[in-house]
Parts: C-alpha cells; sequence; structure tokens
C-alpha cells in the first residue's frame, strides 16, 4: 500500500477524493488546497494524497525522485512506461479498496500531470462505477489500449479535464487530443483551459470545486 497524506472535512466520511501528485512532488503538493475547495459540510469527504514510489527518471538524467513511471525517449521519440503505468494503476486499485471499506460510497479519483494520466488509466478500467475522474494538466496514457480495456462499469463515469494554454511541459494541444479521443469513445468530458503553465489556478481551484460538488452530492 502506498504512503498516503489524508485530510476529512468532517467526521465519518462517505466520500472520497484519492489525488495524485505530479512528477517530483509529493502527496503533500494538493494539500494547501481542500480548504480552499470550501466543499459543504455533507457529505463530509476523505481527500487521500498518495505519496509516488521513488525510481530514476531516464528524461531527468536518471535522477530518482517520486514518478508513478518512468519517461524515456526512444530515438527521438517518447515511448510510454506500460509496465511503470499498469503498476501504478494497480497501487492505486488497492487505494481505491481500502477506501470502499472505510465506508466511501463515493470515490472520486483525481490528479495532476503525470497524477492525472494515472487516474484516468485507473478509472476507465476499474470494474465498478466511480463518482468521477478530474485529469488536470495531463494526457491520456496507453490511448490505443482503451477499446480493449475500458470497464463498462465507468462508459458514464464524469471526467473533468483542465489545462493550461501556455504549458511547455504537455502542449494542450496533447491534452485535447486526448480529450477528443475519450469523447469519440462516447465519454462525458468537461473541458475549461486557463492563460497559465503546468501549474494551477485560482479560477481552475473554483471550477474543481464546482464540479466535486455536483460528483459528491
Amino acid at each position: 500500500m502506498l504512503e498516503t497524506l489524508e485530510l476529512e472535512t468532517g467526521p465519518r466520511p462517505t466520500a472520497a477524493v484519492i489525488w495524485l501528485h505530479g512528477l517530483g512532488a509529493d502527496g503533500h503538493d494538493f494539500e494547501p488546497i481542500v480548504p480552499e475547495l470550501d466543499l459543504p459540510d455533507a457529505p463530509a469527504v476523505r481527500f487521500v494524497f498518495p505519496h509516488a514510489p521513488l525510481m530514476a527518471v531516464t528524461i531527468n538524467g536518471g535522477a530518482v525522485m517520486r514518478a508513478w513511471y518512468d519517461v524515456y525517449n526512444a530515438g527521438g521519440v517518447r515511448r510510454e512506461d506500460d509496465a511503470g503505468i499498469r503498476a501504478s494503476q494497480q497501487s492505486v486499485e488497492s487505494l481505491i479498496a481500502r477506501e470502499k471499506t472505510r465506508g466511501a460510497r463515493r470515490i472520486v479519483l483525481a490528479g495532476f500531470s503525470q497524477g492525472g494520466a494515472i487516474a484516468l488509466q485507473t478509472g476507465l478500467r476499474h470494474g465498478e462505477p466511480l463518482a468521477g475522474i478530474m485529469a488536470l494538466s495531463t494526457y491520456l496514457p496507453l490511448a490505443a489500449a482503451l477499446a480493449a480495456e475500458a470497464s463498462d462499469a465507468n462508459r458514464r463515469v464524469p471526467i473533468l479535464m483542465a489545462h493550461g494554454r501556455h504549458d511547455p511541459l504537455i502542449p494542450v494541444e496533447r491534452a485535447t487530443i486526448s480529450r477528443d479521443t475519450l469523447r469519440k469513445a462516447g465519454y462525458d468530458v468537461e473541458w475549461h483551459d486557463y492563460a497559465m503553465e503546468h501549474s494551477v489556478s485560482a479560477e481552475e481551484i473554483g471550477d474543481i470545486a464546482a464540479w466535486l460538488r455536483r460528483v459528491l452530492s
């Protein structure tokens, strides 16, 4: 089980948000956002912020940092770390299972950058209905495998995608391709973009809060 940081908005939470950080960060990265969301008292929500494993990241010169999967180029072409992505998917599945045993009836998977990719990877394949998937400043990983692996249980899951129009790390065009791929496959994707880089803005936090209120109510 991944190590986690947890915050609860009230006693005996019946909803959970599992929020995955980006490359090189840790579970503390999005902890300060929770009070800014100003969620209603009911239902009480448990926010679970996992720490990704430490690993050497090829694209960063082999430096060891927290990452959900490796990032590397082969012959000048970025190649996806299939094994690493699927290993993180299984780790997040374990977190989902734990939240269910703790009484969470509605569960949202959320993530930023690499974390958002794992939220999409896991949520779209999860075998029971989720309350929502939130994918911030990210893209759809292993897109070619989705049609064969998607779970019918989450064909109608609400998906929030948000991205900075000036993102230098994951260009917004890569995110819109992912958005369009999901929409063509029949998924309900709410899209927002902002005049920012690879970050989170106050306007985006407001949109996240409104979306969470809807899917957790």
